[in-house]
């Protein structure tokens, strides 16, 4: 299966650096569109944010902005793409953590490096968990749901969207934390994982704020946590996990980066930066991405961005060798 992946990453490889021609000089910049490479498809929340900020970038850069949706393969057929293109500043990457800090340790092999083969402009959202139960569950809060899971070792189970996902990993993190014996039951897509929990087939699990709000405010589903580190707009009476445990620091979200090649010039990196720093802070962006139930970040230097993706990469590696995933995929 690897085989096929790579082949049909390959083949548009050629395509997309005969299109984007020789690398520009860092005062001509930019010379021509700007093309963002995205890992997941048009509509998700992930290709809307972009095309929000993509517009205001394209009106302060002076060309348009194009976007290019390559969803697939765990965002291996996006990331390949752009890391065959030249370093010019013409080709940037949209990205996911679990494409630059999970897959990086659940992969066997991998085409890519994401600390040696990109540098981040801007990583300017995280995307929550919830930690959800059953309304069954005699349970209304973190403490009262650790007791009840002790009392019955191995009883509970919990869904994710598959073995290595992110909502697994979150769930982990939690259960590490209170040395928690609760059942995995991994599932294809999102939305069953989360119906599941719901129709009472499992009891817990950590779903996509998202996708998970409408069934809280119906009360199918009871939300203890959020797995921020700052309480979710939508659900303000939902502590974060670190409030609800007492354990200050403790995180476990999904996020979005902007990136590029990193033989890119300093120069034009630190007019991207400055330009998406901008973007980010105004109010309508920051609006647009809380009503697509996603938190805004203010946006950091290039320098706390790599720092900050470094160690989401260490901590999730270390909790996926634990698990025993390593080199699963």
């Amino acid at each position: 299966m690897r085989r096929s992946i790579w082949c049909s990453v390959l083949i548009p490889l050629t395509l997309v650096a005969a299109q984007f021609g020789a690398p520009a000089s860092a005062q001509d910049y930019p010379s021509k569109p700007v093309t963002i490479v995205l890992v997941l498809a048009a509509g998700t929340g992930l290709d809307t944010v972009a095309r929000t900020y993509g517009e205001k970038l394209s009106q302060s850069l002076g060309r348009p902005v194009i976007f290019d949706n390559r969803p697939g393969a765990n965002g291996i057929v996006a990331i390949s793409a752009v890391k065959n293109t030249p370093a010019d500043g013409h080709v940037l990457l949209v990205a996911t953590s679990a494409a630059l800090a999970i897959n990086p340790s659940t992969f066997k092999q991998l085409p890519y490096d994401s600390a040696k083969d990109f540098i981040p402009v801007s990583l300017y959202l995280k995307s929550p968990f919830v930690l959800i139960v059953h309304p069954s569950l005699p349970v209304r809060s973190v403490p009262e749901l650790v007791k009840f899971v002790k009392q019955r070792p191995g009883q509970l189970s919990y869904s994710s969207t598959g073995h290595g996902g992110a909502p697994r990993l979150a769930t982990e993190i939690f259960m590490q934390n209170y040395g928690l014996d609760i059942i995995h039951v991994p599932y294809k897509n999102s939305p069953q994982a989360i119906m599941d929990v719901a129709a009472g087939h499992v009891q817990l699990g950590f779903a996509e704020a998202g996708a998970s709000q409408r069934l809280i405010q119906v009360k199918r589903l009871r939300a203890l946590a959020v797995s921020s580190l700052t309480r979710f707009n939508s659900l303000p009476e939902v502590p974060t996990l670190a409030e609800a445990t007492g354990r200050p620091g403790l995180e476990a979200v999904s996020w979005h980066a902007l990136v590029a090649p990193a033989a890119t010039p300093r120069t034009i990196m630190n007019r991207l930066n400055n330009e998406m720093t901008r973007i980010i802070r105004m109010p309508e962006v920051r609006d647009r991405i809380a009503s697509l139930d996603l938190i805004p970040v203010d946006p950091q230097s290039i320098e706390d961005n790599q720092r900050y993706i470094a160690s989401e990469a260490k901590k999730w590696g270390d909790l996926i060798r634990k698990l025993g995933l390593e080199g699963s995929q």
